[in-house]
C-alpha cells in the first residue's frame, strides 16, 4: 500500500482509491463558497418579488443546496463521506446585473475538510433556481463558483487573496 502521508488518489500501481484520513488528526472544519447566477430582468424581478409559478425559488434553493452537501460522497467520485454538523445558504442581490449571489458555509469535525461540500451547495443552489425559472429565462447563467474561505486540517487557513 502507497505511504499514506501523501494522501494521494493513487496506489503504487497508478489506480484511483479513496484515500486513507484515518491518520489524520481531527479538527474543526469550514469551507465558505460561493457563486452567481446571472438572468433577465424578468426572471430577476419575479424571484425578487416572489411571483414565480413554481412556487419559493430561494427557499428551495436553499433546501436543494444543503441537501446535496450532505451528498457529495455520491456525487463526486472518492469523496468522503461526512457527518456535517453546519451548512447553510444566504443570497445577495444585485440589481445592476440582475444576478443573485450564492454564498454557502459548511463545517464539521474530522479528519478531511469540507471545501466540496461548499462548492456543492452552491453549485446545486445555482441549478435549482435555474430549474425553477428556465420557464421565462432559459439564458440564465451560473458562473464564479469558487472557495473563499477554508479553516482547519494541517493545511490550515485559507482565504481567497481576491476577497476582501
Amino acid at each position: 500500500m502507497a505511504d499514506q502521508a501523501e494522501f494521494t488518489h493513487f496506489d503504487e500501481s497508478g489506480n484511483a482509491r479513496m484515500v486513507d484520513v484515518s491518520v489524520k488528526a481531527e479538527t474543526v472544519r469550514e469551507a465558505i463558497a460561493a457563486g452567481t447566477i446571472t438572468m433577465s430582468q424578468q426572471a430577476y424581478d419575479m424571484i425578487r418579488q416572489g411571483t414565480v409559478k413554481k412556487g419559493d425559488v430561494l427557499g428551495v434553493a436553499r433546501i436543494a443546496g444543503i441537501m446535496a452537501a450532505k451528498k457529495v460522497d455520491q456525487l463526486i467520485p472518492l469523496c468522503h463521506p461526512l457527518a456535517i454538523t453546519s451548512a447553510d445558504i444566504d443570497f445577495s442581490f444585485n440589481d445592476t446585473d440582475c444576478a443573485i449571489g450564492i454564498e454557502a458555509t459548511v463545517s464539521m469535525a474530522g479528519r478531511t475538510g469540507v471545501e466540496m461540500e461548499a462548492l456543492t451547495a452552491v453549485s446545486v443552489a445555482a441549478l435549482t433556481i435555474y430549474d425553477m425559472c428556465k420557464a421565462v429565462d432559459k439564458t440564465m447563467v451560473i458562473s464564479d463558483t469558487r472557495l473563499l474561505r477554508k479553516s482547519g486540517g494541517k493545511s490550515g487557513l485559507f482565504v481567497r487573496p481576491d476577497v476582501p
